[in-house]
């Protein structure tokens, strides 16, 4: 292992046992140099590193802080210790994609709207308590089936002129093709859960069956938050396909 990916492991590893705590800034480069008896280059690529991780990110005149993500606290006020499994996948292929082959896509959109965010959502994408985001909510189906409910925040600023027709097909090929992003990274918490009244009438299965809930921060390769998810799948009709980043 290169000693740059080295010192990126090490603080991964006091971010995750709490030593570093969300929204505290990392040492300077300087102080890093010193601390691990390396040259500035090493520690710029070890923070990029972390960056491309989503698990830091750095602010032009303030230095480089540590990301609140799903591990830390849930936005139900849930802790990791609540849940089934926590890990970092790549999954910038998107719904669409991953089930093209097997059928027929499509969505349905509940809500699509402009709007400030909860506090929570907004701590979780780095915004400010006046910064706008888009707010959607669809169920999406294969071959007519609907396989799960996705409530999705995106920052407007990073995701300029998203429209309906975006939201009713991939979004996510939007990001890549249209605006030329890079889907780094996603921090995910998986739990167990009831489905809703409501989630029931949408996913056409019965009021408390079991739903594999996937709450998720999506990152750019700039270590900037792109998404907050809470999607609701029906387990019997859906499978996970995880990829952990180590």
């Amino acid at each position: 292992m290169s000693k740059y990916a080295e010192i990126a492991q090490d603080i991964r590893a006091s971010i995750e046992d709490g030593a570093i705590a969300p929204g505290e800034r990392l040492p300077t480069v300087v102080e890093l140099c010193e601390l691990y008896g390396v040259s500035k280059v090493t520690v710029r690529k070890a923070v990029e590193l972390l960056a491309e991780q989503g698990l830091v990110s750095s602010r032009r005149g303030s230095g480089t802080f540590v990301k609140a993500t799903p591990e830390s606290k849930g936005v139900d006020g849930r802790h990791a210790g609540d849940t089934l499994y926590i890990g970092r996948t790549d999954r910038s292929i998107g719904f669409t994609n991953e089930h093209a082959h097997q059928g027929e896509v499509s969505s349905v959109v509940h809500l699509f709207a402009i709007e400030v965010p909860p506090a929570e959502v907004a701590a979780r994408l780095d915004l400010g308590d006046e910064d706008f985001c888009y707010h959607d909510v669809r169920t999406r189906l294969l071959d007519g089936v609907p396989l799960v409910i996705e409530d999705t925040y995106m920052p407007l600023e990073l995701v300029p002129g998203l429209k309906r027709h975006h939201v009713e097909g991939s979004i996510y090929n939007y990001l890549r093709q249209d605006l030329g992003l890079h889907l780094a990274s996603f921090h995910r918490i998986v739990r167990a859960v009831a489905a809703t009244a409501e989630e029931a009438g949408r996913l056409d299965i019965a009021e408390g069956d079991p739903l594999l809930e996937l709450e998720q921060i999506g990152f750019l390769d700039s270590g900037a938050p792109f998404e907050y998810s809470v999607s609701r799948n029906v387990g019997s009709r859906s499978a996970l396909h995880t990829i952990n980043i180590t």
